[in-house]
């Protein structure tokens, strides 16, 4: 019997979510936080998408967290009205900062020097403005933040308190997880993340500054926190989907990834045993985040239309707008009979946030096999 699928009419490459994947993703992370004892705070920037931040809201997620300014503004008009802008602010960002916040959006920023927070308080005397403030935590050496024992944080603090800001608390980000594979070792970071960042806030009261806002999180360590004492909310967002990376990671089965490229096969190089696609790396990204990891995707993993994976079969290679898909074993002989032209594959991302970005929509198939269009926006 032929094939029949709404897929089959789509034009490719496309970005495909499985709705009914997506739907256990969030829950699965919402059912989380829930039994820890914590608000969760997802991130928009995996999805840009106001469709999938509803979901998460609806699931009950308590605000948002943003990565860049135009991802406030467009959910703060879709009704989102709490949100954190989780990156250091530049001060010549401040009067879109502020416009938001009286326009209604209770939106807090992010700061990690006594020179950014002078920037901050400076703009709100001249706007006769209070600025909510958050102050970013260092607790694994991976990126940005003051670190928990540093004289600065207090300064950073009273500079912020002094000069008529709001001091909303400490957040931080253990982005080193995404490096780790053991239960254990992901359990000790959750842990040091948490400790950490609950120590800075301690040293805050201490010195007589206000800290309501104890922020953690990355999707690794959301999962395997055993305990977040003194937290009081989690910022995670590579789970709403999950990827390559958080399956070797250790926090999710491929089966589990709930976004895809859907491709079309365009011709074989049969002797390399190639099967050629139309999906490259405009479509894929070139984020080979697995390639440091146990287990090397190449480019993504591939799955037949339905979307079940395709044993050893991986996109091992990628130019602009051409993929290479072939078995890890080597040469298949047969690889035009598997793969004919025309023939669709779905494509599991290595890094779902990367990958995502390439499209400006998602088609959505659901549980009766219908498919939406869901609109995915761009800048900063």
């Amino acid at each position: 019997m032929p094939v029949t699928s709404p897929l089959l009419d789509l034009e490719t490459p496309a970005a495909l979510i499985d709705d009914a994947r997506m739907a256990r993703n969030i829950a699965r992370m919402q059912d989380r936080m829930d039994t820890l004892g914590v608000a969760l705070r997802p991130h928009g920037k995996t999805s840009k998408c106001v469709e999938v931040v509803r979901r998460q809201l609806a699931a009950g997620a308590r605000g948002l967290t943003a990565s860049t300014l135009k991802e406030a503004e467009v959910f703060f008009a879709a009704g989102v009205t709490d949100i954190l802008y989780a990156v250091g602010i530049a001060p010549q960002k401040l009067d879109r900062v502020l416009a938001l916040r009286r326009a209604g959006c209770n939106f807090a920023i992010l700061t990690d020097s006594v020179a950014g927070a002078r920037a901050i308080v400076d703009k709100g005397r001249a706007e006769n403005h209070a600025f909510a403030v958050m102050i970013e935590v260092d607790t694994d050496g991976h990126r940005s933040g003051v670190g928990p024992d540093d004289d600065l944080l207090v300064a950073i603090g009273r500079t912020l308190a002094a000069g008529g800001a709001e001091l909303r608390g400490v957040m931080t980000h253990a982005g080193s997880s995404y490096a780790l594979n053991s239960d254990d070792a992901l359990a000790r970071l959750a842990e040091q993340e948490r400790k950490l960042c609950v120590h800075a806030a301690s040293r805050l009261r201490a010195a007589g500054l206000p800290c309501p806002v104890v922020s953690v999180g990355s999707t690794p360590t959301a999962f395997s926190a055993r305990a977040l004492d003194g937290v009081t909310e989690v910022r995670a967002g590579v789970y709403v989907f999950f990827d390559l990376v958080m399956a070797n990671v250790g926090v999710c089965a491929p089966q589990d990834v709930a976004l895809s490229v859907l491709t079309s096969v365009i011709g074989h190089q049969d002797d390399k045993g190639w099967a050629i696609v139309d999906a490259g790396w405009m479509a894929m990204s070139r984020d080979r985040g697995t390639q440091s990891q146990a287990i090397d995707y190449g480019y993504g993993a591939v799955c037949d239309l339905a979307g079940n994976l395709i044993a050893d079969c991986i996109m091992t290679g990628a130019n602009q707008e051409h993929g290479i898909v072939a078995f890890r074993a080597g040469p298949a002989r047969d690889i035009a009979r598997r793969f004919p032209v025309g023939s669709r594959l779905r494509i599991l991302p290595n890094h779902a946030c990367a990958t995502a970005t390439q499209f400006s929509e998602y088609h959505v198939l659901d549980d009766t096999g219908a498919v939406q269009r869901w609109r995915r926006f761009h800048g900063w």
